[in-house]
């Protein structure tokens, strides 16, 4: 069989990492070099470049001499950095850790072409074509940092064009290039590790968790007060650390601690060391931000606020959410019209009502920007008397909403749209299981003890027919959407069930995406493509829009050519090729599922990050279009407790805004903290799926192989979503393993010994057709 099969068990990992004896060797020797002089610098060789002064960047950006673009550090290995091509068609890639220059994950730098005499030479392997990273030639000006252009340009290419002072490299060459400056520090400087004690030094050693973050010289008396005499007691003691310096002369940086965490492997210090090194606000909101609110409660809505509003109190309104959710920004309404049309309205709590413009409220909110949600807990952007309460849009209570209210007919087309400052009052708060109930039972009777609370004014039965409408209207959106060319590629999400008492994990499981939950993504894509053309219509040099670059043509050539050489017949010319790729042509055996969870993850890989911008600051209309949904404007209208982008675009339509450059910078801090409020959601849930696998014991599952390396292979575990890399030397009962490329598809023997001496040892292989399930 093509297929082979081997039963994943996996064991609880630190959920720190260390780094190697070597390392620690390399620190300590070259710190020790440092005695006898008065700050250890002064016989130290110059490890990193000086930054260029401002003034000369600024001309060489001109030029179109020097790249600027956001750096990012690979999490696996911390010697390898990537900073985007202007042209946005590749990476630049910056291997080695001088090659960055002192700059950390996600600083905005910019990066100049050193001269052709320090370029490496790449040569081919003999056997298969390839360029083999171990057959890297030496002849490189002493130490000078390596980095390459991931890209295949040609003379044409913008990129080379723009570099008017750098000749072309030959065949077989390859760019180096090296961090100039950091043009805007974006990393915290902080990070969570731990502490190791060094004989006869007035510092310690502090070992960041994320290996992407240098060694730090910490001063003693910022240490516990036992550290020197019982440093065995810190060993699994988590600290915090600012880095306030980094030498030109040193690897390692100077920082100061700044808090003492806990013990690792435990949720809540781990999970406060992942919020600090993100920059996540988790204070509590300060006095002067609460009075910002309205301080006669309970609070009723102002007559003469309801007498500049649409009145809906006595329509059908309703909000389906998870049914945990505490925050509920938006509501749903589907009325049938007499011409057999229907009245169909997305209803988003009124946030900026209570936010006024220039407060120390929306001061805040706009730094935090963005609610990050972990697995435990949500820190809020807003107070929660204003999320759980004044905004959210809970039931059988009058509510402010900005409202979109469309007539469609019943294939979805749009007939007429309306938007404005609406009141409502929602009659119920349903779950999305209580909606995927109705839809998947169109003809039951509903008992009210069935649902939560319901208002007397509104019939159960009146409301289970405005989800199956709205369900029916849905399915058509979606249709078109994917007909028109829209791309969707869901990832398995991993969800717990929590201690109620301890908050520990109990249970984890894959999130189950129902109709009802496509039903409202459906409506509030409907909502925010509407509210994109509505404020770039009347603010053409103002709106905060959202877009999605096309993939990145190297990474698209390197998928299509591995999809090639597995046999797979996925089109990687287009969102709509690629979307029928992944729901057609993936076969109809047992592990065809699995097989498209795989290559969603892959092709996820080579897709560009969704980013805000205000339109003023970029001039090509062509580059506003969202890649993934295929339209030409989108933006973010309905949740604007949890992101401030959306408390401006509500402010946007009923109201011109500021100037374009507050806009822009606004748009790029949103940008910061919603991918760092990602990194923190992922993180959060990787630390709880090691709690609960370290709690539980080995669990037993079913993996497919998503990649192979030579003595390492990365797996996708079916059951949970999780991906891991397996390294080859921690495997039990491995006897030898056999690595080769045939063309340029690798693969790997893995030779099993037999408890019983007399038989042969088996063998698996990897990769050796077609994607492997292990």
């Amino acid at each position: 069989s093509n297929i082979s099969f081997l039963f994943l068990s996996l064991r609880s990992e630190r959920t720190t990492k260390s780094y190697s004896l070597l390392e620690d060797s390399i620190y300590l020797l070259q710190n020790n070099k440092d005695k006898g002089t008065k700050s250890g610098r002064g016989s130290r060789k110059q490890l990193f470049e000086e930054y260029m002064r401002t003034e000369d960047v600024s001309a060489g950006l001109e030029r179109g001499e020097l790249i600027k673009g956001v750096l990012r550090i690979n999490p696996k290995k911390y010697k390898e950095a990537f900073v985007p091509s202007p042209d946005g068609s590749a990476d630049i890639f910056l291997d080695g850790i001088a090659a960055r220059n002192r700059a950390l994950n996600g600083d905005v730098v910019v990066v100049k072409v050193l001269p052709p005499e320090q370029w490496k030479v790449l040569y081919q392997n003999e056997v298969s074509g390839d360029i083999n990273e171990r057959t890297l030639a030496n002849q490189m000006v002493p130490k000078a940092p390596d980095v390459i252009v991931e890209a295949r340009y040609n003379e044409d290419d913008e990129v080379i064009g723009k570099m008017k002072n750098v000749c072309l490299h030959d065949k077989g060459n390859e760019l180096l290039l090296q961090v100039v400056i950091i043009f805007e520090q974006k990393h915290s400087r902080a990070a969570s590790g731990f502490l190791k004690f060094l004989p006869n030094k007035n510092f310690a050693m502090f070992s960041p968790v994320d290996h992407r973050i240098p060694r730090v010289n910490v001063p003693l008396v910022d240490c516990p007060a036992d550290f020197v005499s019982r440093p065995g007691d810190y060993e699994n003691v988590l600290f915090i650390c600012r880095i306030t310096h980094w030498p030109a002369d040193n690897n390692f940086a100077e920082g100061r601690l700044a808090k003492t965490l806990g013990q690792a492997g435990e949720i809540e210090p781990e999970t406060e060391g992942i919020m600090t090194e993100y920059d996540v606000d988790f204070s509590e909101f300060s006095e002067e931000v609460l009075n910002c609110l309205p301080q006669d409660l309970p609070w009723s809505i102002p007559a003469h606020e309801l007498s500049r509003r649409r009145d809906l109190r006595k329509e059908c309104v309703f909000t389906i959410d998870p049914a945990t959710a505490r925050d509920l920004d938006d509501a749903l309404s589907c009325k049938q019209l007499s011409d057999g049309n229907f009245e169909v309205g997305v209803h988003i709590a009124d946030v900026s009502y209570f936010v006024e413009e220039g407060s120390v409220l929306d001061q805040i909110a706009g730094k935090r920007a963005t609610s990050v949600y972990l697995v435990q807990k949500v820190i809020p952007m807003l107070p929660r008397l204003l999320c759980e309460e004044l905004c959210s849009l809970n039931p059988l209570t009058d509510r402010l909403t900005f409202s979109v209210i469309w007539k469609l007919s019943p294939e979805g087309k749009i007939l007429s749209e309306w938007f404005g400052r609406t009141v409502i009052c929602s009659c119920i708060k349903m779950s999305y299981d209580h909606a995927q109930s109705m839809i998947e039972a169109p003809d039951k009777h509903f008992s009210a003890e069935e649902l939560p609370p319901c208002s007397t004014n509104h019939r159960i039965h009146e409301i289970k027919e405005a989800i199956l409408n709205l369900h029916n209207i849905a399915k058509q959106l979606r249709a078109q959407r994917f007909e028109s060319g829209a791309l969707q590629l869901n990832q398995l999400k991993l969800s717990f069930s929590l201690d109620k008492e301890s908050s520990m994990p109990q249970g984890c499981y894959v999130y189950q995406y129902q109709d009802s939950n496509k039903l409202v993504e459906e409506f509030m894509l409907l909502a925010n493509m509407a509210a994109a053309h509505q404020i770039y219509r009347t603010y053409p040099e103002l709106a905060i829009l959202r877009r999605h670059p096309p993939p990145q043509s190297k990474m698209v050539d390197d998928l299509q050519e591995f999809c090639d050489q597995m046999g797979l017949d996925i089109d990687l010319n287009s969102s709509r090729g690629l979307h029928r790729s992944l729901n057609e042509n993936l076969g109809n055996d047992e592990y065809a599922a699995a097989r498209r969870e795989v290559l969603t993850h892959m092709c996820s890989r080579a897709m560009q990050m969704a980013s805000y911008f205000c339109t003023g600051a970029l001039k090509d209309e062509n580059s506003f279009h969202h890649y993934a949904l295929n339209v030409p404007l989108y933006t973010h209208f309905t949740s604007p407790i949890r992101r401030y982008v959306d408390v401006i675009v509500h402010r946007l339509l009923a109201a011109s805004l500021s100037e374009l450059l507050y806009l822009h910078k606004l748009a790029s801090h949103c940008n910061d903290r919603k991918t760092a409020s990602k990194r923190v959601q992922e993180l959060s849930s990787e630390l709880f799926f090691a709690v609960f696998v370290k709690e539980c014991g080995p669990l037993d599952s079913e993996a497919m192989v998503m990649g192979v390396l030579d003595q390492s292979f990365d797996v996708l575990v079916l059951r949970y979503g999780v991906q891991k890399r397996i390294y080859c030397n921690s495997l039990e009962g491995l006897k030898a393993v056999h690595f080769r490329k045939v063309g340029k598809r690798p693969e790997m023997t893995l030779v099993w010994e037999q408890a019983d001496p007399s038989k042969e040892s088996t063998q698996q292989v990897y990769y050796p057709k077609q994607l492997s399930v292990c």
